[in-house]
């Protein structure tokens, strides 16, 4: 591998880092319900529901929220908390979902660069890092 290719590969990494800080952390979840919702006779567990279930999820408690609004029935719950509350958690869940998706991605992406790096570049970083770490 030649030193271009390692500097291009070096800008790509710097790219993922800027991308990686950009995402941030995975914000902390606080449910407003129980998470676990009765609806049309199936009881859903959003601890365990994965992306999709929990899409089509949104899309009927947001249907059913759009309805019940439409015809006069906002106050109306569903296993003791309003249509608006299950939104909110379900959209919470999947926002966590797809942050760590992003993070996996990124993640992925490092490691296939940093295996296209030269040997000799690769032990230039290294020594990069412990010289880094002596410093202090």
């Amino acid at each position: 591998m030649t030193g271009k290719n390692d500097a291009t590969i070096l800008k790509l990494k710097e790219q993922i880092t800027k991308k990686k800080k950009e995402l941030g952390k995975t914000s902390r979840f606080s449910p407003v319900t129980n998470l676990s919702l009765e609806l049309d006779g199936t009881r859903y567990n959003l601890n365990v529901l994965d992306k999709v279930k929990l899409q089509q999820l949104a899309i009927k408690v947001a249907s059913y929220s759009s309805t019940a609004h439409d015809i006069g029935l906002t106050g109306t719950e569903y296993s003791g908390y309003m249509l608006s509350e299950w939104l909110e958690d379900i959209i919470g869940k999947l926002d966590i979902i797809e942050h760590k998706e992003k993070e996996a991605e990124l993640a992925k992406l490092e490691a296939k660069l940093s295996k296209m790096l030269s040997n000799e570049k690769q032990v230039e970083l290294e020594l990069q890092d412990i010289a880094e770490m002596l410093k202090d």
